[in-house]
């Protein structure tokens, strides 16, 4: 059972991620910032957020990406870089496994529909990508 500190450590690390989804991160600077050892750290993480930290992370860049290749003005590469992903393979795995279709595809689909017309809090929920579970 997770205790209430550490639940207050973890929510710190997890708004970390979501403030800076762009730089690289990885489980030990992540438990390092939650006072935690990296195993510690990921075990928690998963109990509590019911995901582990890097899909988590990976769910954030994603996210974003999806709001860049909406707009238009960056490449499929230069949004990988964006988000902070270092590699465009890995992004795109990522990208067609959380929305169900590539990059590329995406931003044909979608490009420069930016929700008009739409609550930024309802833009938000739709355009979060949810992972495909089989």
């Amino acid at each position: 059972m997770t205790s209430l500190e550490d639940l207050v450590r973890l929510r710190k690390a997890r708004d970390m991620i979501d403030r800076e989804y762009a730089k690289p991160l990885d489980v030990p600077v992540l438990a390092r910032h939650a006072l935690m050892s990296p195993g510690h750290f990921s075990r928690s993480f998963k109990a509590a957020f019911g995901e582990s930290p890097y899909s988590y992370l990976m769910t954030r860049r994603i996210e974003r990406a999806k709001a860049l290749l909406r707009i238009g003005e960056l490449s499929v590469t230069e949004v990988c870089f964006a988000v902070g992903c270092s590699s465009l393979g890995t992004f795109s795995t990522r990208f067609t496994e959380l929305v169900g279709e590539s990059p590329s595809s995406y931003r044909a689909r979608t490009e420069h529909v930016d929700g008009a017309g739409m609550a930024p809090c309802v833009a938000k929920i739709y355009t979060r990508p949810v992972r495909q579970r089989s």
